[in-house]
């Protein structure tokens, strides 16, 4: 089950936090489909949040198809998002924190790393379509 933390500085509403964090646990495999996702109950008793947050968090992951709620049996996942195998992901992230390793040892730190990277995936992406 998927434990749902938030960060209050960043500038991102809560709920858009909820949903974010579901998307990624889909893309790592961290949820797959049958999964239950916590009760909006256990939600605000563990972020201290309104219900209504956690409700809309879990509307907006059905409109998008990617959950179900059942009445009175909860919200169950209903399909996984992304398409790199649990052993693509292992080796891509082997890679990756080869890469960071690189980076922090020529002298890098966090913020370079991210603008590095963005820069990097947005060329990459933008290469794919022209």
């Amino acid at each position: 089950m998927i434990d749902f933390h938030l960060d209050r500085g960043s500038g991102v509403s809560t709920y858009l936090q909820l949903v974010h964090q579901v998307k990624q646990a889909l893309r790592l495999g961290l949820l797959k489909p049958g999964d239950k996702l916590p009760t909006a109950r256990e939600v605000v008793d563990r972020l201290a949040i309104n219900p209504n947050t956690v409700l809309k968090a879990y509307r907006e992951l059905e409109r998008e198809g990617l959950v179900m709620g059942r009445p009175g049996m909860g919200t169950f996942v209903q399909r996984s998002i992304g398409g790199a195998t649990l052993a693509d992901q292992t080796r891509l992230r082997r890679g990756l924190t080869a890469w960071v390793q690189q980076g922090r040892e020529a002298g890098l730190d966090q913020e370079d790393l991210e603008a590095l990277f963005t820069l990097v995936l947005g060329d990459t992406f933008r290469e794919e379509i022209a």
